[in-house]
């Protein structure tokens, strides 16, 4: 079992830092930190410690999109530095997979060890389908690699991209095509070691909107990626630089596809964060807490209307067709008042309104003063025309057909025939 390094109390500063900008900013007294900011606090953390935990950095990096080039600088100034990263791993997780490549369970296990390792680290916390269970099977079948294979193979992998790269320009060598295939086979060979990896961070992820096979699909593209971008050279093991672009995937993934309408990344750390809370509560009070009893749990960092806004963008859209009832014969739908309907009362009023405006327009009305005003305001059901291409149809100018509309509107204006209409208002 990897072991978790302890970080004692009164040097977690940069979480306390984190409440503390949390705060600032949910009162509107700054803006979020930049990038450099973040970095030179996570130097000056890392320095007194010698290392840092991922879920810092993930943490302090959550309101920010990091390019490639800049998670690469980033890595960069760590490693001048000195700086470790670590990944934290949860308490309640000790059936989790290993990825310590020296840890001597798992250079003795044996490949069927290795599998059945896979199937109960899942199978015990998720009801897993025939699916699941045969992808844990395949991905039981590879052997995790040791840092000097990770090397080994990302070298591999750079001479084919460089063979590549000759091929295309037209500098061809000999042997260069070998090379290619060569690092193909390495950067399968890399993704497959590290399946187990992505299985065990999506299972951090259940329950969050989107299915356990989906949450590993999304992963593996995280993984695929990492592949691509790792740089033995920088001296970072591979499984702590794929964690990063692994969980990137993930959580991008839950926040474009989990839900119907969109919520941006950082509010969805922000809503868990306060339903933690409201679950804790829950569980003290025996109740559903107030806005002021969550902020007040969450030690003032959010204010009780801030709460209940995310409380507001938290809920979960539902389908008006969704049955409701013993039978499940209605759906939500046939409850819902649709506002923009009119009542029978109105619909025949309006009905009636229209019956005696044209009764006016044919006692008052040309023929085709009768047809302008009907064109120009769509009266059967067809869509408004404007002067111009009333004035097509009929061979006029548009300044014509203005002034027959005006007549028109002038003769259905006369006190005789509105009082015909008064009792409609």
């Amino acid at each position: 079992m990897a072991k978790k390094k302890v970080v004692p109390a009164d040097e977690l500063e940069f979480e306390d830092e984190l409440e503390q900008e949390e705060s600032k900013i949910s009162k509107g007294q700054k803006e979020l930190d930049t990038i450099e900011e973040i970095k030179e606090k996570l130097v000056k953390i890392g320095n007194k410690r010698g290392f840092l935990l991922q879920e810092e950095i993930l943490e302090a990096f959550k309101h920010i999109d990091l390019t490639d080039d800049e998670f690469d600088d980033l890595m960069d100034e760590f490693r001048k530095e000195d700086i470790d990263i670590d990944i934290e791993e949860d308490e309640d997780e000790e059936d989790d997979f290993e990825f310590d490549s020296e840890d001597e369970e798992d250079e003795e296990a044996t490949e069927f060890e290795k599998m059945e390792k896979v199937k109960e680290a899942v199978t015990d916390e998720v009801k897993t389908t025939d699916p699941v269970k045969m992808y844990f099977a395949d991905i039981g079948k590879y052997d995790l690699l040791k840092a000097d294979e990770e090397v080994e193979l990302a070298k591999r992998i750079e001479k084919g991209e460089e063979a590549e790269l000759r091929i295309r320009i037209g500098e061809e060598e000999e042997g260069d095509e070998f090379l290619v295939f060569d690092g193909t086979q390495a950067r399968n060979e890399m993704v497959v070691a590290n399946l187990r990896l992505v299985v065990s961070i999506a299972k951090r992820y259940l329950n969050r909107g989107l299915s356990f096979l989906d949450l590993i699909e999304e992963g593996n593209l995280g993984l695929m990626k990492a592949v691509e971008k790792f740089d033995y050279t920088r001296g970072l093991k591979f499984s702590t630089y794929a964690t990063w672009w692994i969980r990137q995937a993930i959580t991008r993934a839950i926040a474009d596809q989990a839900r119907t309408i969109r919520i941006p990344v950082h509010m969805i750390e922000t809503i868990n964060k306060v339903s933690r809370a409201q679950r804790q509560l829950v569980q003290v009070l025996g109740r559903d807490p107030t806005s002021e009893e969550i902020s007040e749990q969450l030690e003032g960092t959010m204010s009780p209307e801030k709460i209940r806004n995310i409380q507001r963008i938290a809920v979960e859209p539902i389908s008006l067709e969704t049955p409701i009832g013993e039978e499940g014969d209605s759906n939500i739908g046939d409850f819902v008042e649709d506002e923009s309907s009119v009542t029978p009362v109105e619909y025949v009023n309006d009905v009636s309104l229209v019956e005696q405006v044209y009764e006016i327009m044919q006692e008052t009305l040309t023929d085709r003063e009768d047809k302008v005003i009907r064109m120009r305001y769509g009266l059967d059901g067809n869509e408004p025309m404007t002067l111009e291409e009333v004035g097509q149809e009929f061979n006029v100018t548009r300044e014509r057909v203005r002034q027959i509309q005006a007549k028109a509107i002038r003769k259905m204006r006369s006190p005789s025939r509105f009082k015909k209409l008064k009792e409609f208002y």
